[in-house]
């Protein structure tokens, strides 16, 4: 299969009102184009380095997220233009994107990142820490970003029951957060685990893999 057959395959297994972000990391802007080109307009990058070597490229209304871990260091490059930043795993970190955003005049949407995988590799909130955070959040602090949901990343395993229950456990948190502040975003699943995290309520799929072909980290 080809790019775009890839894309319609995906798209056609998605749900009326779930967001689609299509993660070129490792794939050159040509391909980007290809599918934007297919009516897709929401991308990931992981790496501010190639995310800024590909922004002048690309059409400028696409919403560009990132989705890597992010250094507080490298937010001011994509401050000016970035929609979405998924990885938010700190509080030093969501401090300097408001700061930031600030001097952008811009408002910079994030999402929580929580870890709910069992893996330690895996950066993100415990579910205390994120709680607390939202606390501050909505009582005033980090006036210049807005929290629009949660995000996270399944343990990778063969055991479907295991990625089933992190992800509910996402679910929960984002259910009560968002009784004390509307949230719209729950950004769970990617290539191999999106259907599930659709069953367990993502709105938002994170899917590269299976749209772009595998990524030869080689060069």
């Amino acid at each position: 299969m080809d790019i775009k057959e890839n894309y319609h395959a995906i798209k056609n297994q998605l749900p009326a009102g779930v967001q689609l972000v299509a993660v070129s990391k490792t794939h050159p802007a040509q391909n980007v184009q290809e599918v934007y080109d297919l009516g897709q307009k929401v991308f990931g990058e992981n790496k501010v380095q190639e995310l800024m070597e590909k922004y002048p490229l690309l059409p400028k209304d696409i919403q560009w997220h990132l989705i890597g871990h992010l250094q507080t260091n490298k937010v001011k490059y994509i401050a000016p233009f970035i929609d979405t930043i998924q990885s938010v795993d700190s509080e030093k970190l969501l401090s300097e994107i408001s700061k930031e955003a600030g001097k952008n005049n811009r408002t910079i949407k994030v999402l929580l990142q929580v870890k709910i995988a069992a893996e330690e590799t895996k950066f993100g909130f415990e579910i205390a820490e994120a709680k607390s955070l939202f606390q501050q959040y909505i009582d005033g602090k980090f006036t210049n970003v807005e929290i629009t949901g949660l995000m996270g990343m399944a343990t990778f395993t063969d055991d479907k029951e295991q990625v089933r229950e992190e992800f509910l456990i996402l679910k929960r948190l984002f259910d009560e957060l968002n009784q004390l502040k509307t949230l719209e975003t729950l950004s769970m699943g990617m290539s191999d685990d999106f259907p599930a995290a659709i069953e367990c309520g993502a709105n938002s799929v994170r899917v590269g893999s299976a749209i772009f072909g595998r990524r030869d980290y080689s060069k």
